[in-house]
């Protein structure tokens, strides 16, 4: 048998699992893109660790299961999201721009 060597480049360590627990800031809206896909986006507000102040971040559901719950969502009821952080592009006035958001691939009330 004989020995395999393994080259660096081939493995691959990344990963992009996130657990985020926080408040809604705002009810959730749904939006139909110039594509015809619709996403159902809303703001988490989140502590920051060790630091004064929060963090707003941007959360995006896609799939149905996703868009529903957070179209039942209130403003400040906690909810804990499982997602991926994604770059997402799109056109704006000035030509091509984009934007972090949060995918969202769970959403739970705490």
């Amino acid at each position: 048998m004989r020995a395999v060597k393994v080259v660096e480049e081939d493995v691959d360590f990344s990963l992009n699992d996130l657990l985020l627990r926080g408040r809604v800031s705002a009810p959730a809206i749904e939006k139909e893109l110039p594509s015809g896909d619709r996403v159902v986006e809303f703001r988490l507000i989140v502590r920051r660790d060790r630091a004064a102040g929060v963090d707003t971040l941007d959360i995006a559901a896609w799939s149905t299961k996703t868009q529903k719950r957070a179209l039942t969502l209130k403003p400040n009821e906690w909810v804990e999201i499982l997602g991926s952080v994604r770059r997402r592009f799109y056109k704006g006035k000035n030509g091509l721009e984009s934007r972090w958001q949060v995918e969202a691939l769970e959403i739970a009330r705490i």
